[in-house]
């Protein structure tokens, strides 16, 4: 049985779940990938992995979704398809920040439903480009009143820092989750979101934990790539091993991973995947799997257990990294900088 846990209560979830930014036609999905992605996610659901996680920008994933919703409540039946949970996201454009209103928020929160097709969404994760931008606690209270409406069961935030996320919290905004990026080559939730997060009893929903594919054998003893990658995903992270420490730092991880790997009949995967349901406030993991292919290898994570061999192994490596420095998103919120260069802005169309 895959872990599941109760971010609130009565809302239970998987502790491993499917994650939908490399399905999006803006990372490397195709039209002609599509019945095979509503495929997968069956495989998915009917392995436990019951977390799907979207958000309003990942070019046509919330549609996907919507089909496979429909797909499998027609296949296995309404009593199987309430255990599916999905996390969506709320992400206004950087240029409309400063000029929301209620009205716009509820416009984009209608869309989702209906890409869903959901009447109430099961959690919603609120994200802010530009902190310099007003209206970010305004927004926070408007999505509070539509989950008061009936229209939001569940409201949780994406890559904001402690401090943007206390902010929130004391405008008495609920959060459930905060989505972050956190894995054996970015530990910034541990700069103050850890802390935060525990006295607030806010679960993690971490991304990036296998750093885009890099945190695997194919990249074991590997040259120090140049590029140009084949997606944005390998871009992201090539520029957090970098944080790290470098290539020769990350290479000594990868070699400590397999030695652990090999003593468990697992992948390095499953390591990398196990050490962050491990870690403090983790909720769940976020596995960015474009197909069912990597499905079994990644379940193994679930019944891995680290021991104190194990932990001291990487703890000793992770003692010689240099970083990622700052709180929680903070390097790619600039951007002009190499991090912030990559993301991309501009990709909810306001609603008429």
């Amino acid at each position: 049985m895959i872990e599941t846990i109760e971010l609130a209560p009565g809302y239970r979830v998987s502790r491993l779940l499917k994650g939908g930014w490399q399905l999006s036609e803006g990372h490397s999905r195709t039209a002609q990938m599509a019945d095979q992605a509503v495929a997968d996610m069956t495989a998915f659901a009917d392995a436990g992995i019951t977390g799907f996680d979207c958000a309003d920008i990942y070019t046509g994933v919330e549609a996907l979704i919507g089909k496979f919703r429909e797909r499998y409540r027609r296949e296995r039946g309404a009593a199987a398809l309430d255990r599916i949970k999905i996390h969506t996201k709320f992400v206004p454009d950087w240029s409309a920040l400063g000029k929301l209103d209620r009205a716009h928020v509820e416009a984009t929160i209608d869309r989702s439903r209906q890409r869903l097709g959901q009447d109430r969404l099961d959690l919603v994760q609120f994200h802010w480009w530009n902190y310099q931008a007003p209206g970010l606690v305004e927004t926070g209270q408007w999505l509070t009143e539509l989950q008061r409406a009936g229209k939001i069961a569940q409201l949780g935030g994406t890559n904001f820092d402690t401090r943007h996320t206390a902010a929130l919290l004391d405008s008495g905004m609920n959060l459930v989750s905060m989505q972050v990026q956190y894995s054996l080559l970015d530990a910034r939730p541990e700069h103050g979101l850890v802390a935060l997060a525990a006295r607030h009893g806010i679960g993690l929903l971490c991304y990036g934990a296998l750093a885009g594919g890099f945190l695997g054998e194919r990249w074991l003893g590997e040259a120090e790539p140049q590029g140009p990658f084949e997606n944005r995903s390998l871009t992201k992270y090539r520029l957090i091993i970098d944080e790290f420490g470098g290539w020769d730092l990350f290479q000594t991880l990868l070699r400590t991973l397999q030695r652990i790997a090999d003593k468990h009949s697992v992948k390095i995967g499953a390591v990398a995947i196990r050490h962050v349901l491990d870690r403090p406030q983790v909720a769940g993991v976020i596995v960015g799997a474009r197909s069912a292919r990597h499905l079994a290898d990644t379940i193994t994570a679930n019944r891995l257990r680290l021991d104190a061999d194990d932990k001291a192994a990487l703890a000793a490596v992770l003692a010689e990294r240099k970083g990622p420095a700052g709180d929680t998103f903070e390097l790619e919120r600039d951007r002009d900088g190499k991090h912030g260069r990559i993301m991309k802005y501009d990709l909810n169309t306001i609603p008429a």
